[in-house]
């Protein structure tokens, strides 16, 4: 039996297994939720009355909201629900304008108080207590695991027309691959692309943060190499749907991936150095720069170890 079956079958869960219940009897850990959001007033409120009643509940201790100046009612909802609100450019300013969601997970660990981080996506409709009950569960529940992401089955929907698969585009035709093929280790993870994740603090403040698109491929392979796949789980969580991007904007969003896990093999000796180059589209008018954010921030803990 190869690792990546051994452990999916050792460490894979369901979020049944982690009743709201059985979090707040069992933790000894303080836990914070973070919603990356920009633009979210859609989706954002129904989520953070969810995480609210948890907190009211004794099962997380902090519900944070990092916002990209939404120019919606995005932190106007956010504050009305009872939820800390910052805006992502408020921290960190040193380092400049945020790159994107990587960027913002990596800045939002300086406002995040708790022993175990829980960062869920803030564009997903029907989210229950369970996403962030399942992904923090392991960590407070069980022992030896350091790092958990989320599992799903990812609807498809064009207008008024759901599939009831099709989802994760990027995931399967470039995410899974890549780890396939380079990291097969890491082969067993259903959603290796999934913004629901949870970790232990200590174990982020040692990784670096791709600071788009690709944070989740860096995190998932940094997490690998810093603690080992035995300290990795999933959940399943059953069903997660969201917005859906438009064609154009995945060949993007694949390279993003495609260079994560390119900068690690170079990292590893496995590759020679990369060239840096922009993304262009190949378009009828002719080639389009697509602008993507590939820098990535410095582990915090290396931060403070410098001051």
């Amino acid at each position: 039996m190869t690792p990546a079956r051994r452990w999916a079958k050792a460490r894979s869960f369901h979020h049944s297994d982690f009743p709201v219940d059985r979090v707040i009897v069992e933790r000894d850990a303080t836990i914070s939720v973070c919603l990356p959001a920009r633009e979210e007033a859609a989706t954002i409120g129904p989520i953070l009355e969810t995480l609210l009643a948890l907190k009211g509940r004794g099962a997380i201790d902090q519900v944070v909201v990092v916002d990209g100046a939404s120019a919606d009612d995005t932190v106007a909802i956010a504050q009305r629900a009872g939820a800390e609100v910052h805006q992502q450019a408020s921290l960190l300013p040193e380092f400049g304008p945020v790159l994107g969601k990587g960027d913002a997970m990596w800045r939002a660990l300086t406002v995040l108080t708790g022993d175990v981080v829980c960062f869920l996506d803030a564009d997903s409709e029907e989210v229950g207590e369970h996403f962030a009950c399942g992904i923090v569960g392991p960590l407070v529940c069980e022992q030896g695991i350091e790092f958990v992401k989320g599992a799903y089955r990812r609807p498809f929907r064009v207008g008024e027309v759901a599939l009831p698969e099709g989802g994760g585009r990027v995931t399967e035709l470039t995410a899974r691959p890549l780890l396939n093929l380079f990291y097969p280790d890491l082969a067993g993870f259903r959603q290796p692309l999934a913004g629901e994740l949870g970790a232990r603090r200590e174990l982020l403040e040692r990784l670096p943060f791709a600071t788009g698109y690709a944070v989740e491929t860096a995190l998932l392979i940094d997490a690998y190499r810093a603690v080992g796949l035995h300290a990795m789980a999933q959940v399943d969580l059953d069903v997660r749907q969201n917005r859906h991007q438009p064609l154009e904007a995945l060949g993007p969003m694949a390279y993003a991936v495609l260079h994560a896990v390119a900068t690690r093999l170079e990292r590893d000796g496995r590759l020679g150095p990369l060239e840096p180059t922009d993304f262009l589209a190949a378009t009828a008018e002719g080639l389009v720069e697509r602008p993507l954010e590939l820098l990535e921030r410095p582990p915090l803990a290396a931060l403070r170890a410098a001051a």
